[in-house]
This record gives C-alpha cells, sequence and structure tokens, in this order.
C-alpha cells in the first residue's frame, strides 16, 4: 500500500462553568482529549457494515480522589482504556446532547464534515440538588455502541471540578476525524 500522508482521529473539550446570574465561574479553555483504540475499532465495525452506532452518551465520573493531591492526574493509555475509573458516572444520553457539524473556521453547519462538536449541559440541580454536596468530576468520555455494548471514543481526565446544583456546566467536545 501506497504510503498516504498522516491523518490522526483528535479532540480537545472546554468545559465552563455559568453561576445563575450568567456569569462565568470557570474556563479551562480548549485542551486535548484523549481517542481510545475502542473508537478506531467502533469505526472499522461501522465501515463492515456491523452493528455499530455512533455516539450514544457522555458519562461523567467522579474519577480517583487521589489525583487531586498531583499536579496533574496520571494520564490513561489510549489502548486499554475501555470504561471511567467511577463505576457509577452520570450519563447524559445522546437525546440530551447536542452534535453538531462544524466547517474548517469551527462555524456549525448543516451538511456532514469531518468535524464534529458535541455539547453537553449540565443544568442546575443535575446531577445533584441545590443545597445537596457538590458532585466531584474529574474525568470523562464519549461512548458509542457496538453490537448492543457501550463503547468508549474519547476519554479525559482532568482537574477537579466541584459541580453544584447552582451552577451549569457546559462541555463542549470536538473531534476532527
Amino acid at each position: 500500500m501506497p504510503h498516504a500522508p498522516e491523518v490522526s482521529i483528535q479532540g480537545i473539550y472546554r468545559d465552563r462553568l455559568i453561576d445563575q446570574e450568567q456569569g462565568v465561574r470557570y474556563d479551562s479553555g480548549w485542551r486535548k482529549n484523549l481517542i481510545v483504540l475502542r473508537c478506531r475499532i467502533l469505526l472499522a465495525a461501522f465501515l463492515r457494515n456491523d452493528t455499530a452506532l455512533g455516539i450514544r452518551s457522555m458519562q461523567m465520573g467522579r474519577g480517583d480522589a487521589g489525583w487531586d493531591a498531583m499536579a496533574s492526574p496520571p494520564p490513561p493509555s489510549a489502548a486499554t482504556t475501555v470504561q471511567l475509573v467511577d463505576p457509577a458516572p452520570f450519563t447524559i444520553p445522546v437525546a440530551n446532547l447536542t452534535l453538531q457539524y462544524l466547517n474548517d473556521v469551527d462555524g456549525v453547519v448543516a451538511t456532514a464534515t469531518n468535524r464534529v462538536q458535541i455539547v453537553a449541559t449540565l443544568g442546575p440541580n443535575q446531577p445533584t440538588a441545590i443545597g445537596a454536596p457538590s458532585f466531584p468530576l474529574r474525568e470523562f468520555g464519549l461512548f458509542g455502541d457496538l453490537n448492543g455494548t457501550p463503547f468508549m471514543i474519547d476519554y479525559i481526565r482532568h482537574p477537579l471540578i466541584e459541580k453544584d446544583g447552582a451552577v451549569t456546566l457546559e462541555r463542549r467536545v470536538r473531534l476532527v476525524l
């Protein structure tokens, strides 16, 4: 097979915490995320016409509280990471996500491109009610479906975000295929 230029799947994400007055309490800026091996397996299954479905959910988890004592959480392995560390993550089904195509300058377009943006919004009272203890977020992942089984697409470990019930978390993920 002739040598083709390197084309890789890449992803970035950005988190913003927005208070009830629409003020931004926190903005992570754009950061890289990890595309895991299972994403490539899911794409191969799709191309072979197996029972593969694209993004079905985003899971947000507590991760490991031990990560808070580190300068940054330990890097996960793209080859072996298949699920979140949190055994009971908060799951946002695809019906509650916004999926959009983007053009080369990140504008939303109606026709298919090689760039997809996923927006997840955790509003007030999600995942915990106003007045309840905050929900510590340290990790998240996008999941597709292969033969009826959730299949991880990407994964990120990030610094602790204390999501209380009074603020909104807006998480944007961009994938370039």
